[in-house]
């Protein structure tokens, strides 16, 4: 993947990582807050925990930091994959937001 295909993918990941917090807010009571500076989107809930998600452009990854642990995200084409086989971007960032909020959070579009 050229660095400029990586860019493209990464930025749609952080968008719909943003637009998803804004429907959670809309259709839930979850008060999840979104702050993105550059490359960098930090998720903090009502408990003040947080899930950082941050590109990491020399390696061509996405990380993802929350209770859970640390993970690793490459583009396989067709879904950002953990480098270790924990699961796909979405799906883990569902799981460890919902753990975190106390409530269910999906962050695939409705």
């Amino acid at each position: 993947m050229t660095d400029q295909e990586y860019l493209d993918q990464a930025e749609a990941l952080l968008r719909a990582v943003e637009l998803a917090c804004d429907r959670i807010n809309d259709e839930t009571d979850a008060d999840l807050d979104n702050q993105r500076v550059g490359g960098m989107i930090t998720l903090t809930f009502a408990n003040r925990s947080q899930i950082i998600i941050n590109l990491q452009k020399p390696l061509q990854e996405v990380w993802l930091a929350a209770r859970a642990g640390g993970f690793h995200y490459r583009f396989d084409g067709r879904f950002w994959m953990d480098t270790k086989g924990q699961g796909e971007f979405f799906d883990n960032l569902s799981r460890f937001a919902t753990d975190q909020a106390g409530q269910t959070l999906s962050f695939f579009s409705s």
